[in-house]
């Protein structure tokens, strides 16, 4: 009759703990020894309690065993463009390292409304989330005062813009843009072009800006397109208008290696240059894609998997934010394929 009663309780609620004590025949707290890391049990009490919890199918309520100790776990990511290939393995590399730490992923998608982007990021708030990751772009910086005031660890990755108050770790994308420049440059290009997008985050504004500084003091022609978001077709609808009139760019500079696959892919197919004879294009990324042999892209590494591990780090070590001053900053190394000319 007993387990007749369990069976039918299964399919209505989670199996609790002092189930898991009756069907043992032990008391509610040595279920709950049993399974607190470095609690002290009966090695015959433990194998009992944890037979019944396989029988029953009990998982520990770890949320709310984190409210009771006023730490639940639960780190959110604040990501946009997540479609995108950089978005998405920094995404992948950050969680992989979250879940290898016992915390738990909360994703908010930053690129709708910014209505929903708040309502969403207040969530992780209600959940007791003990740190939001920022990656580039949204949200903006009174979403996360909001965090901080309210106890989240808050790190911003890539984040050139300077906000106060959260830790923040970034790629050196201005050195980054001006050597991209120099390569050009030494490869004799003259004309050149920025292809950046509408989305406007702190990291690729810092790149188009570097860029366009650098070649203006050397006193070279630059023009800068924007068309829509950071994707392929973002950057194949660039190279037609780029590259459609009479005055043609011979050094071209895509704040993402995604936009460069489409403007390579655009110039070679539509409009029979070639590769880097005739232009040179030089990426930021190094995604997959710019390895492949259709594009052989010259462009800047971002190390993601030292910069996942070091914010993981943060969170997990519980680094006070007053002990670190100053943006954390990793390299971005250039990795030398075809499609910039011989230095």
């Amino acid at each position: 009759m007993k387990q007749d009663k369990l069976d039918k309780s299964r399919g209505k609620s989670f199996v609790s703990a002092q189930q898991v004590a009756e069907r043992a025949g032990v008391s509610r707290s040595a279920v709950s020894r049993t399974f607190t890391d470095g609690a002290s049990v009966a090695p015959a009490t433990r194998k009992r309690v944890l037979q019944a919890a396989e029988e029953l199918g009990y998982t520990v309520n770890h949320l709310a065993r984190g409210l009771i100790r006023e730490k639940s776990n639960i780190v959110s990511l604040v990501v946009a463009d997540i479609n995108t290939p950089y978005q998405a393995k920094m995404t992948e590399a950050l969680t992989r390292r979250l879940q290898a730490a016992n915390k738990v992923a909360m994703i908010i998608n930053s690129s709708g409304e910014s209505t929903d982007v708040e309502m969403a990021l207040r969530q992780t708030l209600h959940y007791r989330a003990d740190a939001t990751i920022v990656l580039s772009g949204q949200p903006k910086a009174s979403l996360i005062e909001t965090c901080l005031n309210n106890g989240q660890h808050v790190i911003l990755i890539n984040r050139d813009d300077p906000v106060p108050g959260p830790v923040s770790v970034i790629v050196t994308n201005r050195a980054a843009a001006r050597q991209a420049f120099d390569m050009l440059e030494r490869a004799g290009c003259r004309k050149l072009a920025v292809i950046a997008s509408t989305v406007g985050s702190a990291s690729l504004a810092a790149r188009e800006k570097a860029f366009v500084a650098a070649a203006q003091s050397a006193n070279i022609d630059v023009s800068v397109s924007r068309l829509g978001p950071t994707a392929y077709a973002s950057g194949a609808e660039a190279a037609r208008q780029v590259l459609s009139g009479a005055d043609r760019p011979d050094g071209v500079f895509c704040v993402t290696d995604l936009l460069a696959c489409g403007f390579l892919d655009a110039a070679r197919n539509e409009f029979g240059i070639k590769i880097p004879d005739e232009l040179c294009v030089v990426g930021f990324d190094d995604i997959e894609q710019a390895g492949w042999s259709s594009y052989e892209l010259t462009t800047f590494r971002q190390p993601i998997e030292q910069i996942a591990e070091h914010v993981v780090d943060l969170i997990d070590h519980h680094t006070p934010v007053d002990a670190i001053q100053d943006p954390i900053r990793f390299q971005a190394e250039p990795v030398w394929r075809k499609s910039v000319r011989p230095r």
